[in-house]
C-alpha cells in the first residue's frame, strides 16, 4: 500500500495545474488580509501595519459587567455583530486548514493566523455575550470608531433567550480555529475545541433563533435560513477537528430533517450554510468516513453537486449572473456571495481531484478543473477583468473605489486630527464628501456592480461601496490557491487525531454549594458562566444576581465578599466593602443587579452587610 500511495500522490502532483497568471494573486491576498486590521476594534497590538487606525471600543461590555473588549467590526459601521463576525472566522480558519502551504510560501500565513485568533480571542471572552452595539444608534452617526458615542450595550443569548444560529456558528468558528493552532499552540487548540463542545450542547438543547432573543439585530442580520443549517455546519467542524463520531453520528441522523439532504442551494454566506454543510459532507464521503452512514452522505454530495454545477450553469437551476460573468444573488453587497462560492468550488475541485472523481451534472460528468477556472474567473472579474475595468479590490489596480461606505476610512485619521466628528456632524463633514478617502481602506472587497456590471463610486450608495469582512474572508483560501498552485498533496489526507467514539466531556466546573442565599429581602444566587484553562490552571467565570424581594426600593447596598482571588466587575468597592455601582442609586423591587467575578476556585462567600429600604 506504502507503494501504491508514492506512485499516487507523484499522479496528483502532475495533475495539478502550479499557479495562474495574469493578476497578481500574492499582492491581491497581502492586500485582503490588510482589510482585517482595519477592522480591528480593542487595543491594537504593536506590530498593527494599518496605522491610521487607533485604539476604540475600549469600555465594549463594561455595562454588562464583563471584558468584551476586542474583536471585529463587521462592515462599514462600529457594531460588533456575532453572526457575521463567527462566520467570517470560520472562513478564515477553513482557508488556512485547506491552503495552509501556499498561504506560507505567500508569506501570508502568520498575518493570517493573526487575523484568526483576534476573532477567537473575542469569542472567548464573548462567550455567551457576542454582540455588542445597537445597529440602529450606530447608524444614526458617522464617527471614528476611536470616539464613537453610540450606546455600546452588549446582548447576549442564554437557556431563556435562545440563539441556536449564533452559537452554532461560534461553535463551527471556535472548532475550525482549534485545527489552525493544534501545532502551534496546542494548549489554545484545546480550549477553543472546550468551548465549541459547550457551545454546541447548548446550541443543540436550547433550540430557536438568535435574532429573536437579541431583536435590535434583526433588522441587519435577520436569521433567514432558521438554525438548523448552523447546527449541521457545528456538527461537521466539530467532526472535522475532533473525529469523534458523535458528531458524524449527528449528521447522519439529523441530515434529512434539518434541510441537510432536502435543499439544494444557490447561495452560502453568513446566513446560509447548506451549500457549506454538504461540500464538507461530500468530503467525509470521500475519505470513507461514512461508514453506516453512507446513503445519507451521498444525498449530502449530491447536493453538494447541484450547487457546483448550478454555478457553472450545467444544472437544473443555474444561478443568475451579469452580463460580464459575476454571480448576482442581490442588489445589496451582492460580493459576499461570490467570494463564498468561489471558495466552496475551489475546495471542491481539489476534493473532486484527490478522489480521482467528476462532478455529476444533469448535463454530464464535469472535469474538476473546470470548477477552479470558474472560481478564477470570479477571481479576475473582482480585480478588474470586468465591463467597467474596475477592480472591486480597494487599493489594487489602477482604477478601485475611492469613496468607500466606511465610517474609518472617510473621516481623517484620530492620528491626524483629534478634533471631536460629533455623531451628526460626521454625516455633514465627512460623508456627502465628494472627494476620495482620506484614509486608504487597502484590501477591502465592497458590495460591487449590480445585475448590468453598473457601479457608482458613491459613499452614500452602501449597497454597492459598503466592505465587510466576510467578503474577504472566504478569498483568502482562494487567492493562497490561485497564487502558489497546489502543494502537491491530496487534499483529503486526514487533518485529525485517531478516531473515537463518546460524547464529549465538558469541563469539570466546581459546584455551587449555595446557588441562593437570602438576607431580609435581599437575595444572592451565584453560578458557573464560563471556563477555560490558561498555563495549566482552570479559571472559572462567576455570574451572581443580586435580588430585590422586598415591595420597596432598596439603597445603601453594602456587601462582603470574601475568599475572591481574581478581578470584579459589575459594583462599587470602597475598602473590603461592596455597593451598587455609580451609576446606579437604587436597587428598585423586583429588579435584579448582577455582577461577574474570576478566580480558580470555589465561589467567593458573598452576604448581606447592610441595606435601606426607601
Amino acid at each position: 500500500m506504502e507503494k501504491f500511495a508514492s506512485v499516487a500522490a507523484l499522479l496528483l502532483l502532475l495533475c495539478f495545474p502550479v499557479a495562474y497568471s495574469g493578476h497578481d494573486y500574492g499582492q491581491a491576498l497581502s492586500k485582503s488580509l490588510l482589510f482585517f486590521e482595519a477592522q480591528r476594534s480593542g487595543v491594537l497590538p504593536r506590530n498593527q501595519r494599518v496605522t491610521w487606525r487607533s485604539h476604540s471600543g475600549l469600555n465594549d461590555g463594561k455595562s454588562s459587567g464583563v471584558n468584551l473588549v476586542g474583536g471585529y467590526y463587521d462592515a462599514g459601521d462600529n457594531v460588533k455583530f456575532g453572526l457575521p463576525m463567527a462566520f467570517t472566522v470560520t472562513m478564515m480558519a477553513w482557508s488556512v486548514i485547506e491552503y495552509g502551504n501556499q498561504l506560507a510560501s505567500s508569506g501570508e500565513l502568520g498575518h493570517s493566523i493573526d487575523a484568526i485568533k483576534w476573532g477567537t480571542d473575542y469569542f472567548i471572552k464573548a462567550h455567551p455575550e457576542p454582540n455588542v452595539g445597537d445597529g440602529n444608534t450606530d447608524h444614526y452617526c458617522w464617527q471614528r470608531p476611536e470616539e464613537m458615542t453610540t450606546d455600546r450595550k452588549a446582548y447576549r443569548i442564554d437557556p431563556s433567550n435562545p440563539g441556536s444560529d449564533l452559537a452554532g456558528e461560534t461553535a463551527a468558528a471556535m472548532a475550525a480555529a482549534s485545527i489552525v493552532f493544534r501545532r502551534s499552540n496546542p494548549a489554545y487548540s484545546r480550549l477553543l475545541l472546550t468551548h465549541a463542545y459547550q457551545l454546541f450542547d447548548f446550541a443543540d438543547k436550547y433550540r430557536g433563533k438568535y435574532d429573536g432573543s437579541i431583536t435590535v439585530a434583526r433588522k441587519y442580520y435577520g436569521s433567514v435560513s432558521g438554525y438548523n443549517d448552523e447546527l449541521l455546519w457545528a456538527a461537521a467542524w466539530l467532526y472535522q477537528a475532533s473525529n469523534n463520531e458523535f458528531y458524524l453520528d449527528y449528521l447522519g441522523r439529523n441530515g434529512d430533517s434539518m434541510g441537510g439532504t432536502g435543499w439544494s442551494m444557490t447561495e452560502f454566506g453568513w446566513d446560509v450554510k447548506y451549500a457549506g454543510v454538504q461540500t464538507l459532507v461530500a468530503k467525509f464521503l470521500m475519505q470513507g468516513k461514512a461508514g453506516r452512514h453512507t446513503p445519507v452522505f451521498q444525498k449530502f454530495q449530491q447536493k453538494a453537486d447541484s450547487f457546483m454545477c448550478s454555478l457553472l450553469g450545467k444544472g437544473s437551476r443555474n444561478v443568475q449572473k451579469t452580463p460580464g460573468g459575476l454571480i448576482f444573488r442581490q442588489h445589496w453587497n451582492n460580493m459576499q456571495f461570490v467570494t463564498s462560492a468561489s471558495f466552496l468550488t475551489t475546495v471542491y475541485s481539489d476534493y473532486l481531484t484527490s478522489s480521482r472523481s467528476n462532478l455529476k451534472c444533469s448535463s454530464g460528468n464535469v472535469a474538476p478543473s473546470q470548477l477552479l477556472s470558474f472560481a478564477k474567473s470570479q477571481v479576475d472579474y473582482i480585480l478588474g477583468d470586468n465591463p467597467r475595468a474596475t477592480s472591486y479590490m480597494v487599493g489594487y489596480g489602477n482604477n478601485f473605489p475611492q469613496r468607500v461606505h466606511h465610517r474609518g476610512s472617510s473621516i481623517v485619521s484620530y492620528k491626524v486630527d483629534r478634533t471631536f466628528v460629533t455623531c451628526r456632524g460626521g454625516y455633514a463633514t465627512w460623508y456627502g464628501r465628494k472627494g476620495s478617502d482620506p484614509n486608504l481602506l487597502t484590501g477591502a472587497i465592497v458590495g460591487g456592480p449590480d445585475a448590468y456590471d453598473n457601479f457608482a463610486d458613491r459613499r452614500d450608495n452602501y449597497e454597492q461601496t459598503e466592505p465587510a469582512t466576510y467578503n474577504n474572508a472566504p478569498l483568502l483560501g482562494v487567492l493562497a490557491r490561485l497564487s502558489s498552485g497546489h502543494s502537491g498533496y491530496s487534499q483529503l489526507l486526514p487533518v485529525v487525531p485517531a478516531p473515537v467514539v463518546r460524547r464529549p466531556m465538558p469541563i469539570r466546573r466546581p459546584r455551587v454549594t449555595s446557588p441562593v442565599r437570602a438576607s431580609g429581602p435581599v437575595a444572592i444566587v451565584q453560578k458557573v458562566t464560563g471556563s477555560w484553562v490558561s498555563k495549566g490552571r482552570t479559571y472559572y467565570r462567576y455570574s451572581t444576581t443580586v435580588i430585590n424581594r422586598s415591595p420597596r426600593a432598596l439603597k445603601s447596598l453594602n456587601l462582603s465578599i470574601k475568599n475572591l482571588y481574581g478581578p470584579i466587575w459589575g459594583l462599587s468597592r470602597s475598602g473590603n466593602s461592596f455597593g451598587l455601582p455609580s451609576w446606579m442609586h437604587s436597587l428598585q423591587s423586583g429588579k435584579s443587579l448582577e455582577f461577574v467575578y474570576i478566580h480558580s476556585t470555589s465561589p467567593a462567600y458573598v452576604a448581606v452587610s447592610s441595606y435601606t429600604l426607601a
